[in-house]
């Protein structure tokens, strides 16, 4: 396990609130200090459409049309943490009390289009909330999380309300992941590399532990070198990048390999190609996803775990 020698610890969190952040960050990171987010928050952001159907190629399982698929897989599957909205928790957390959750604490739908109103994404909750329903369930709780739109012109109220959730978070000993998306009528592109890179330079300035951003993309393209200019923004705020839709296993497994070990991000966020999966499938690939994030495997190594034919051991992670 990380110890305050290897952990840089905000200012901001109190002395006596310490030990607690340390704590926390290595349940949420096994103790690697690296990050395996699961991301359930779509039931909000993306409503049914990724849950159920075949809208167009049927790849979609019946077991994901069931909310609970999602506790299952992070209850089965080597995760670091398993963000959701708290009325899922409140529903659902009993019964997986083993599983280390975050709390995304705003969320939109996806009804209202950029072409009629700006993004916004308003708070929910704020964290005192979060910090007694931990103390009254009894959850393993180390996170909070919130997502700003850049270039919205709502853009000032969710800067605001990330930086005093952030504060309030660091307050309890809480981590932070900010999800943060250049997005609104004036954004031409929201994946261009320098508008990803400023999006991490504002999680830091806003002194969020982990920021989750998307992929960038110059000319079409994506590619680790380009991702790099995103984490050099972030300075010692932690940078992973979004999923994004379900693609094939290999050439997920080589981007998220290359995000770390050429990018230099700390680690991945990743929900539909996990969730979008049959429950033993979803399992194995969240094991390969940590295989290569957690334990340092090779992508041919978490390859062979997603098909089955090798088992990791993750037993000693962080020892």
């Amino acid at each position: 396990m990380a110890d305050s020698n290897d952990v840089l610890i905000p200012l901001d969190v109190p002395s006596s609130k310490r030990g607690e952040y340390l704590d926390n960050f290595n349940l949420m990171t096994k103790g690697t200090g690296r990050l395996m987010l699961f991301a359930g928050d779509q039931k909000v952001e993306h409503l049914n459409k990724d849950f159920v159907g075949d809208y167009e190629l049927g790849r979609i399982p019946v077991d994901d049309a069931d909310p609970e698929h999602m506790f299952r897989i992070a209850s089965q599957g080597t995760i670091g943490v398993y963000a959701t909205q708290i009325g899922m928790l409140a529903r659902y957390g009993a019964d997986y009390a083993d599983v280390p959750y975050l709390v995304k604490l705003n969320s939109k739908t996806n009804l209202v289009k950029k072409s009629t109103m700006d993004p916004f994404s308003n708070l929910w909750l704020d964290v005192e909330r979060v910090v007694r329903f931990r103390e009254d369930s009894g959850l393993k709780i180390p996170a909070v999380g919130y997502t700003i739109y850049l270039g919205s012109t709502f853009e000032p109220q969710m800067l605001q309300q990330a930086a005093q959730l952030v504060n309030d978070a660091h307050q309890h000993g809480l981590l932070t992941v900010l999800w943060i998306y250049p997005r609104g009528k004036d954004v031409a592109d929201e994946k261009d590399p320098h508008l990803i890179a400023g999006a991490t330079g504002v999680a830091l300035t806003l002194g969020s532990d982990f920021v989750k951003v998307n992929y960038p993309k110059a000319d079409g393209q994506d590619s680790a070198e380009i991702f790099k200019e995103a984490v050099v923004a972030a300075g010692r705020t932690h940078v992973v990048a979004a999923g994004g839709s379900s693609t094939d296993a290999t050439t997920f497994l080589q981007r998220l390999h290359d995000q770390i070990h050429v990018s230099g991000a700390i680690g991945n966020a990743t929900g539909r190609n996990v969730h979008q999966k049959p429950l033993d499938e979803a399992v194995r690939m969240c094991d390969a996803i940590s295989a290569i994030t957690l334990a340092d495997m090779s992508v041919d190594e978490a390859v062979k775990i997603y098909e089955g034919s090798q088992v990791c051991d993750f037993s000693k992670l962080g020892a």
